[in-house]
């Protein structure tokens, strides 16, 4: 078919202007064609227009769109040329496949072409350019974006985009955080939300471009701070960097951090300073006090008796007294003043601008006198009374160590002086501690040496004096003073607690001892062998007792175990099951010093007890003493009535054998058998005996 004649648009230009137009047409990047209308045959088209759909600028000339782009392109293109050839001017994109199969992204710009008679439209021209690269690019953009904003709903961490501060774009996160909705942020700087005093460092660390991460603090909408951790990372994109901003909530951090800062520095259970934060307040309080030329005290607060607490009541019963203490010790000083617990039942109450030694003694006695109110512990009303040191600054002390060290030996001082009142420290009072000091290096070398030993004191039968069994009874050879009595010790060493390692000794000496004197037909009698209410209550005591009749063969029925009341006082699972244990190995039990205690005598009937042993004190003054009489007689017929059999400790006279023996009580022990003696002397004794007529009192 023979194509129709067609020329170039417009008023026909000379040739000059042709080749002109044509240079031009082909210079310029865009895709450029005319086409007429409404007949949509080319008239002219570029070299790249021409190119681009697999052409030369004459192979195109005359033909239709359809036949330039194809029938499937064209499908796609024909309501955007139909509003074309109604006069509109069209933009839109389209994918476009090239000859060699390779897919571009172009934008086309259709632009009507009108006549002298501005009405009617002769023809449109076609700008194509070709954007794939750019569209590329924005498509991996978008595809980022997608990404990243599933990434920002999946997690917890609140993200904002900004472009030189100004709030782009955010996740809910963000939201959650810092309770505004993401449309009351965005268009708004991002340092408008951080705290003033943090503003300076974020913008310094936005402006460096910096990435690592900082802390600063956020306001929330409700108007509360909110400690953060940020990290900022810059993005470029298009010449036109934005940054992202990672904003985690450091809330519970920094409340751990605090926790575990204050923790350092205070008793965990009373929440009061510690020894360590103590000593820090009271340097600074002797530093003002030196730069005022003031004066300021140190309390040092003792418990009396708080063991009985934790031994009859527990230490959760204990733990809750001293939270008590602690309360009324805080609400009896002023806020000024600091008060602290070193440990156990010790306290410090340091006192800032005192006047004068009055007022120090005033607060003491304030504090005297709120612990006597009751306490209510485990739903038992308790009494406590605490003994306080006191010590002055500048008059005892310049430091820290020295006035906590003068007002330690002022309580025990007070302690000595009857307990439950306060007493100023006087330099007298260091030779007490070191003596003390002193006493402790003593008997902690004595028990690493074994420096002890026994003495032991006969037990016999009223009615025909046989021996019916011997008390092993300790002494300490003191390096300086010699052999020292168990009453100059062994209260010491339980406030020391080092009275566990002298109790195993004494149990596993006596049971060899015995062992050995009955291999050599001797005392076939049992030795009793004393045990402290620590020993009973720290201990596995059954245990460790049969373990020692194992290692030295001795019959168990050979043991008998000696307890003060003050171990059965209460009632505990703990006692009864030990008691149960030792009765069942086959050893005895006897409760000595009876009398002295502050119990019921109903344990009397709960515990598997064996013996009473009559104390001292009773029988010392009879027969004269009537009132002691009366008190011997009662435990005698008592214990006949619990099937018990009762020993006299303490006897010294015929007067009081025959009393005795009168009242019907079973068993002596004193200095009218025998004065306690050593290993040897015993033997010499048991052995004469065996040899006489069996009778310790005709001996």
């Amino acid at each position: 078919m023979q194509k129709p004649n067609v020329s170039a648009p417009g008023p026909g230009p000379s040739g000059s202007s042709d080749a002109l137009l044509r240079l031009i047409a082909d210079s310029v990047p865009a895709l450029m064609a005319y086409y007429d209308v409404p007949s949509l045959r080319c008239r002219f088209a570029n070299q790249g227009y021409a190119a681009y759909n697999g052409h030369t600028t004459e192979s195109l000339l005359g033909l239709t769109v359809q036949e330039v782009i194809g029938d499937k392109a064209w499908q796609g293109i024909e309501p955007h040329v139909e509003r074309t050839t109604r006069g509109e001017r069209v933009k839109y994109l389209r994918e476009q496949v090239l000859p060699n199969g390779e897919t571009r992204m172009i934008e086309v710009n259709l632009i009507p072409h009108f006549g002298a008679d501005t009405t009617l439209q002769i023809g449109s021209f076609v700008l194509i350019t070709d954007i794939t690269e750019r569209w590329r690019a924005e498509r991996t953009v978008r595809q980022s974006e997608e990404r990243m904003r599933k990434f920002t709903e999946a997690t917890d961490e609140a993200i904002v985009f900004h472009r030189d501060g100004i709030i782009t774009d955010g996740n809910e996160a963000l939201t959650r955080l810092t309770g505004y909705e993401l449309h009351e942020v965005i268009g708004l700087s991002i340092f408008n939300f951080i705290s003033p005093e943090w503003r300076a460092v974020a913008l310094d660390y936005a402006r460096g471009r910096r990435e690592d991460p900082y802390e600063v603090t956020i306001c929330h909408k409700e108007g509360h701070a909110i400690p953060v951790e940020v990290v900022g990372k810059t993005m470029p994109l298009h010449h036109a960097d934005y940054r992202i901003v990672v904003v985690r909530d450091i809330t519970a951090r920094k409340q751990a951090q605090e926790r575990e800062a204050f923790i350092a520095l205070h008793d965990t259970l009373t929440q009061l300073p510690n020894r360590h934060f103590l000593m820090e307040q009271l340097s600074q309080v002797l530093s003002l006090a030196r730069r005022r030329h003031g004066r300021a005290a140190v309390l040092f607060v003792n418990l009396d008796h708080f063991k009985t607490v934790n031994d009859s009541l527990g230490h959760h019963a204990g733990d809750q007294l001293l939270c008590n203490v602690a309360e009324r010790l805080r609400l009896g000083v002023r806020d000024a003043d600091v008060v602290a617990r070193l440990g156990g039942d010790e306290f410090v109450v340091v006192l800032t601008d005192v006047k004068s030694p009055d007022d120090a003694a005033l607060v003491a006695d304030k504090l005297l006198a709120s612990m006597h109110g009751v306490f209510t512990v485990e739903q038992l009303p308790l009494t406590i009374s605490p003994s306080i040191g006191i010590a002055l600054y500048p008059e005892h002390g310049n430091s820290a160590d020295l006035l906590l060290r003068c007002a330690d030996a002022a309580m025990h001082h007070a302690k000595e002086s009857g307990r439950g009142n306060r007493q100023f420290y006087d330099p007298s009072m260091d030779a007490s501690a070191l003596d003390i000091l002193r006493h402790e290096r003593l008997l902690r070398e004595a028990i690493a040496n074994n420096a002890f030993e026994l003495h032991y004191q006969p037990q016999v039968r009223l009615a025909d004096g046989a021996l019916q069994g011997i008390e092993a009874l300790v002494r300490w050879r003191h390096p300086e003073r010699g052999l020292v009595g168990p009453n100059e010790f062994i209260t010491f060493s339980e406030s020391r607690g080092l009275i566990t390692p002298i109790g195993r000794w004494v149990m596993r000496e006596a049971c060899r001892q015995l062992k050995e004197w009955q291999d050599q037909g001797l005392a076939m009698v049992p030795v009793a062998v004393n045990l402290s209410a620590i020993e009973f209550r720290q201990r596995d005591v059954a245990a460790e007792i049969a373990a020692v009749l194992r290692e030295t063969g001795l019959a168990p029925h050979y043991l008998e175990i000696e307890l003060t009341e003050s171990v059965l006082m209460h009632q505990t699972g703990q006692v009864l099951d030990t008691l149960n244990a030792l009765k069942a190995l086959g050893v005895g039990i006897s409760i000595d010093d009876f009398g002295t205690g502050y119990s019921s005598l109903a344990y009397l009937k709960r515990y598997p007890i064996d013996k009473l042993k009559i104390d001292r004190s009773f029988v010392a003054d009879t027969p004269g003493n009537a009132d002691d009489v009366a008190i011997v007689t009662a435990i005698i017929q008592m214990g006949h009535s619990l099937q018990l059999k009762t020993v006299a400790e303490g006897v010294e006279t015929a007067e009081q054998v025959g009393l005795l023996a009168g009242l019907g009580c079973d068993l002596i022990q004193g200095f009218v058998v025998s004065v306690p003696m050593g290993s040897g002397t015993a033997r010499d004794w048991l052995e004469r005996r065996r040899g006489g007529d069996g009778s310790a009192l005709a001996a």
